[in-house]
């Protein structure tokens, strides 16, 4: 009895509409969330119905994505990806790199890393794989000396030099910012630096550089990676359009890699 009302609804499409396909992408508010509105009127012309839900911490967007609760999102790396998968046991894939958001230090008690005191209090991430590219950044600016500089899984234990004997503090990455009037110095991803109005190329001390390997990624399930409307998905992500916009809007803050 309902084949007659379905029908309808399909003929009585304007001419050349597309019945769209409906995609829930969890992201950061900035600048995740900012680049998938951009692109949200590109993929409606394309018949993809790009819904953006956003969130403010690292581990719901991949547990939601796990759980099938959404089907994409685009907010981490590929280290940090890695991890949650093998501690988790899910097994959440890369569909598309997009840019490089550098971790960058930052400070409001000093203008020169050179002038960091003695003893000095310094905020990292407190989850396993910032927390390493947290040190190695440290490494790359003399702060300390890691065993090896490589290792993105570097734990306080690798510190074989700290001559400033600085006091390593870990928090949750949201909370970064707020510590800047506590600490004398806080390692911040570019993502929370933004929504704390930081500009990384103003107020950092110092940025990783734009070979990083820590690339933010389009993210998805094995089931689901391929789907037509997820191709559209990461072909607009990677577009001329989506690349202008990251530029111009994060002024050289976001490295595009495509």
């Amino acid at each position: 009895m309902f084949k007659p009302l379905l029908l309808c609804v399909l003929a009585c499409l304007p001419l050349g509409a597309q019945a769209a396909d409906k995609l829930i992408v969890g992201a950061s508010p900035t600048p995740h969330a900012e680049v998938l509105e951009k692109i949200k009127p590109m993929l409606a012309r394309q018949g993809v119905d790009l819904e953006v839900r956003v969130f403010t911490d690292f581990i719901q967007p991949n547990a939601q994505l796990a759980e099938k609760r959404i089907d994409a999102n685009f907010f981490q790396h590929q280290p940090f990806m890695d991890e949650f998968n093998r501690t988790r046991g899910t097994q959440i894939v890369k569909v598309a790199d997009i840019f490089i958001a550098p971790f960058g230090a930052y400070s409001r008690k000093v203008k020169d890393v050179k002038a960091l005191r003695e003893n000095a209090l310094i905020a990292i991430p407190n989850d396993s794989v910032n927390a390493g590219r947290a040190l190695q950044l440290l490494h790359q600016a003399g702060i300390l000396q890691l065993a090896d500089p490589a290792n993105s899984m570097a734990t306080e234990r690798d510190i074989v030099a700290n001559p400033k004997h600085v006091v390593i503090k870990q928090f949750e990455a949201p909370m970064l910012p707020r510590t800047l009037p506590e600490v004398d110095l806080s390692i911040i991803n570019t993502t929370y630096a933004l929504e704390a109005k930081l500009d990384p190329h103003k107020d950092a001390l110092f940025l990783e550089g734009d070979k990083s390997l820590f690339i933010n990624l389009l993210a998805a399930r094995p089931d689901n990676k391929d789907s037509e409307s997820m191709v559209k998905l990461a072909e607009a992500l990677r577009s001329p359009e989506a690349r202008d916009f990251i530029q111009q809007r994060f002024k050289g803050s976001l490295v595009p890699v495509f």
